[in-house]
């Protein structure tokens, strides 16, 4: 139990579009060692591979188009709770028309009271702040050549770093 005064870190690796990249998956997970995991969509079933390979870490994962028939038809295809005390709002991103604009997006990120908003689809990795202070973290692809992930650092219940790890920093 924690102590009044000590600090508490929670890591989570978010990934995303992984469709089958399971070596890539399994590489960041050995290399960033996260009590959590969030996996965004399209090839739902390399997250619940992951997951149960991985059943010490705690695992959050929303379907993505691609993931019609790999996944129940009642999976939330958005979630908003918190991690490590931080308010996370994770979608796939495609109902949201995230290729367009991330305009709707946010403001739904927005209206929940979210402190980060994960999101796929593009396959374009991006960390940002809002100037409102929201995170903004699309992790990219974790199945391309090029295939990057994100990792969000939470201390005391605030986000301390969000940053993207690509294949070239883990290998």
């Amino acid at each position: 139990m924690r102590r009044k005064g000590e600090w508490c870190t929670v890591k989570i690796l978010v990934m995303s579009d992984s469709h089958s990249g399971l070596y890539f998956m399994r590489q960041c997970i050995q290399k960033v060692r996260p009590e959590h995991i969030v996996h965004l969509g399209d090839h739902f079933d390399d997250g619940v591979a992951m997951a149960e390979e991985n059943p010490h870490i705690r695992f959050h994962q929303v379907p993505g188009n691609c993931d019609g028939l790999r996944c129940m038809p009642w999976q939330a295809e958005t979630m908003c709770y918190p991690i490590g005390g931080v308010k996370v709002f994770m979608t796939h991103g495609h109902k949201h028309a995230v290729k367009s604009d991330t305009h709707r997006l946010l403001a739904d990120a927005e209206k929940s009271g979210a402190q980060i908003v994960m999101y796929g689809h593009t396959h374009q990795a991006e960390c940002y702040q809002t100037e409102d202070g929201m995170w903004v973290l699309n992790p990219g692809s974790c199945r391309t050549s090029e295939g990057s992930v994100g990792v969000v650092e939470i201390e005391d219940e605030k986000i301390s770093a969000c940053y993207l790890l690509k294949q070239t920093d883990i290998f």
